[in-house]
């Protein structure tokens, strides 16, 4: 196994500015995951580790080794992608077996059969070993090229969004296939995605990434509970952080529109200073005798939960709520908060105030 890293790593694309100086360590047999937007840099910083890309500055290293010069085959890793990359002429037997019969590595016949098997029992395709890969459904493609990585042994794993194109009840059962799967090895492994379910659900860490920089680095419970500014609050959590305009006065939040008030254990903050207050739809709480009165706009219901969408003078906030609670559109409901869940943000800069 290893450990990564890139330091003061830069990636120009012509004008474009794919990585800023981005400084990245990932810890050997950690499932670190890489969450951005499209164009956030996190594919080029995956191609950069592969040894696909060639960064403008910056050192690329493997357990410590500057490996800059060093070839895809050399770096021992294993590419996992979007598009399967299998040969659809050949059994999903061929497909597992084509990357061991290099000479390079020099495996006997037995071994190939062994490294096959084993595989195809960890991912549960043993049943498919002899069957085209043409006549395999999404799920089964992936689960196969999955295992053409696996069965090389490789130091590090590479993924990159390998369960977008899958839907969705099938991209939750591989995702915690694949957790179970690096636990088994105890491998590297770097994920890329833009979906926050599977980076809060998958990680070890989570890398929030925006236009070529590393913004926080965190557990998904650190990076989730104590977002280091307001675009990370707003890129983790379905439905977003809630933020709202106002200032402090005392223990009090005070909103700038419509003027409502609610308690907050304030920490690191000014009197007066422009602010906003954010606060997860889990720890708004819509009951009566409540403090701020507000309207129904949304109602959205997920079976267990309902997330609605409450309007008090400009503001409109999610709230996650039972999904026995009975209420209406246009309804009139009171809420408030929990005081000690909020958070301060700096309105100009965005900055969590309570954040190291």
């Amino acid at each position: 196994m290893a450990n990564l890293e890139l330091r003061g790593v830069s990636k120009d694309f012509g004008a474009n500015k794919a990585l800023r100086s981005l400084d990245l360590r990932i810890e050997d047999g950690e499932f670190f995951v890489l969450l951005g937007q499209t164009g956030a840099g996190k594919t080029t910083a995956l191609r950069v580790f592969a040894g696909l890309e060639k960064p403008n500055d910056g050192q690329v290293l493997i357990d410590g080794e500057d490996v800059a010069n060093w070839t895809v085959a050399e770096r021992d890793v294993a590419l996992v992608l979007q598009q399967y990359s299998l040969y659809p002429r050949l059994t999903v037997r061929g497909n597992l077996e084509f990357p061991l019969r290099s000479k390079i590595r020099g495996l006997n016949d037995a071994e190939i059969a062994d490294r096959v098997e084993k595989v195809a029992k960890t991912l549960q395709i043993t049943a498919l070993l002899d069957r085209k890969v043409e006549r395999l459904s999404g799920g089964e493609m992936q689960r196969v090229s999955i295992g053409r990585a696996i069965v090389r042994e490789p130091r590090v794993f590479l993924m990159d969004e390998p369960l977008s194109a899958l839907d969705a009840k099938l991209r939750e059962t591989l995702r915690v296939e694949l957790k179970k799967l690096h636990n088994n090895l105890g491998a590297t492994f770097l994920y890329v995605t833009h979906d926050q379910v599977e980076a809060m659900s998958m990680g070890d860490k989570i890398g929030v990434l925006n236009k070529g920089k590393l913004v926080q680095v965190g557990t998904p419970s650190e990076v989730y509970n104590n977002p280091c500014n307001t675009f990370v609050a707003r890129s983790v959590g379905t439905p977003p952080m809630n933020l709202v305009k106002g200032a402090l006065d005392g223990s009090t939040a005070v909103m700038d529109a419509n003027g409502f008030c609610l308690p907050v254990q304030a920490r690191n903050a000014t009197e007066g200073k422009d602010l906003l207050f954010g606060v997860r739809p889990e720890n708004l709480v819509i009951e009566s005798g409540a403090p701020v009165e507000a309207k129904v706009f949304d109602i959205e219901d997920h079976g267990v939960i309902k997330i609605l969408t409450i309007e008090v003078g400009a503001n409109k906030l999610h709230a996650t709520v039972s999904a026995q609670m009975k209420v209406s559109l246009d309804e009139t409901v009171r809420f408030g908060w929990k005081a000690d869940k909020v958070l301060l943000f700096d309105q100009a800069t965005g900055r969590n105030l309570a954040a190291s």
